[in-house]
């Protein structure tokens, strides 16, 4: 049935992964269950482009990585559009920083663009993007962040390349020292460390989102290869519990199926801006040009 389950988070997550041939049967069922326990249904969500994705077409899909905690809906501080182009084999993703002033679609106010999470979740989220760069997104996929822990530990830690030398503040282990160039980051806790760093690297944000990007290519690539029922189950259970979207399960199962090589050439872009303090708060201020080059490489990605 099945060669590889291609498992697409989001995350931040984007990620859709499909397991091992050897599972079969056993791994259509148990991904089946899961793509049910994550379909969100709430009414006021968009239908996913069924149709697009059953004829390959190409698609957009919006990321979003969420810090959400016991009794805080948390906001989205991961923010991407992931463009799959199956005739092209190209995967886009295009980062936008969560300080990223704009309109607040349905709220009726200016604000950071990762308060739409907070206010109205998903479908607010996803109005604000479409609405912030002009375009007509229609499929999301939430992560809960610490999802993004619990996936490292399913597919027993990733390598990722370390761009800074800095001792950790105690986002992991407070002391921990993450050495400069290609290090294994063993589990979720010390990957989320890695990821949530920001205040010592000059890139700020920017740089902490391409560390979330960068953990998220390594979680796709080392489950794509997974092929004990033990680790494949985790990842499922990681899934499950941390992750919500308005995909179907045919939905899932033809992108598994026919967009998987979108990840042989990935671009990467972050959205850029002019940060400044309004009112004591400060927001990333974005320039309708800037904005219309986001919706353009969308478009042109979609041709």
């Amino acid at each position: 049935m099945f060669k590889k389950l291609f498992i697409t988070l989001g995350v931040i997550i984007g990620i859709v992964v499909v397991a091992g041939a050897g599972l079969a049967w056993y791994s259509y069922h148990s991904v089946k269950n899961t793509a049910e326990k994550i379909h969100d249904t709430d009414a006021s969500a968009p239908k996913s482009e069924s149709n697009q994705i059953k004829n390959q077409k190409p698609i957009s899909i919006l990321l979003l990585g969420v810090d959400e905690r016991q009794g805080d809906v948390g906001r989205s501080d991961t923010t991407i559009i992931l463009t799959l182009n199956p005739a092209k084999k190209t995967m886009q993703m295009i980062s936008i920083p969560r300080d990223t002033r704009t309109e607040i679609v349905g709220k009726g106010t200016i604000n950071k663009i990762n308060a739409a999470y907070a206010y109205g979740g998903p479908v607010m989220a996803l109005n604000t993007v479409n609405k912030f760069a002009n375009l007509n997104i229609k499929q999301y996929i939430r992560i809960n962040m610490e999802g993004l822990a619990d996936l490292v530990d399913a597919v027993g830690g990733v390598t990722v390349n370390n761009k800074l030398d800095w001792i950790d503040e105690g986002y992991y282990k407070k002391g921990y020292h993450y050495k400069k160039g290609v290090i294994t980051l063993d589990t979720g806790k010390k990957a989320l460390g890695y990821v949530r760093m920001r205040h010592l690297d000059p890139q700020g944000d920017f740089g902490r989102n391409q560390r979330e990007r960068d953990v998220i290519m390594a979680v796709i690539n080392k489950a794509a290869s997974v092929k004990s029922v033990s680790h494949y189950m985790d990842i499922l259970n990681a899934i499950q519990d941390n992750v919500k979207t308005n995909l179907t399960f045919d939905d899932m199962k033809n992108i598994a199926t026919n967009y998987r090589d979108s990840k042989d050439h990935i671009k990467q872009y972050e959205v850029q801006g002019t940060g400044g303090n309004i009112n004591g708060i400060y927001y990333l201020n974005v320039s309708d040009a800037e904005r219309q080059k986001v919706h353009n490489m969308v478009e042109d990605m979609e041709k």
